[in-house]
């Protein structure tokens, strides 16, 4: 099968496509909060952009009836977020978590997710999140579609000790949950290439 991109007219198949053959996606838990409301949503589209400056790359769609989703909105409105990494036993609580709510509604509260303030200029993170980065807003990238690609700096980053398998290298070691097409997956097995010839 070939796909001419400006020859499909429904813009889902392009995601269909995109989303199960850029595989395996990390997933980022990004809690923001407004009013005292915090948010907690995960996204795949996501990724590492660059070290210097520390940034991360979010893609954010909106909601069914066009508004932006409430990550968005709040990134707008105050510029940070905690970014938090998933481990493979958050999996439920973390593929709930997507269920759209009100927008007075925190997902901590409905699907029992345990947040603490750390950082007392940024929202809360999730305390069983092995991985955590405090971020602000850097730039939006208008595109001009449906999703509007976000770049975040990093600002701080928490590891939890359980995973820092040796502190003078820096060496991680951890079980993140990975998006694969409409399915999740563990990336728990690492595998060490040969030495080049």
């Amino acid at each position: 099968m070939h796909f001419t991109i400006a020859d499909m007219e429904n813009k889902t198949d392009i995601y269909k496509l995109m989303s199960q053959t850029i595989i395996p996606r990390p997933i980022a838990w990004i809690v923001t909060e407004d009013e005292g409301i915090v948010n907690i949503a995960p996204f795949s589209y996501f990724t590492g952009l660059s070290s210097s400056p520390a940034t991360v790359l979010v893609s954010i769609g909106h909601k069914s009836d066009g508004t932006p989703k409430d990550t968005l909105a709040n990134l707008r409105k105050h510029k940070r977020c905690t970014l938090c990494m998933v481990e493979s036993r958050d999996l439920n609580k973390m593929h709930y978590s997507s269920k759209v709510l009100g927008h007075d509604e925190s997902e901590a509260e409905v699907f029992d997710i345990v947040i603490k303030r750390e950082e007392k200029d940024f929202p809360p993170k999730i305390v069983s999140s092995p991985v955590v980065y405090f971020c602000e807003l850097m730039q939006e990238i208008t595109l001009g579609g449906t999703t509007v690609p976000v770049i975040l700096e990093i600002k701080e980053i928490f590891l939890d000790d359980r995973i820092v398998t040796d502190r003078e290298k820096l060496d991680i070691l951890f079980d993140p949950v990975a998006r694969i097409g409409k399915s999740y997956a563990f990336l728990d097995e690492a595998v060490t290439p040969p030495p080049i010839p």
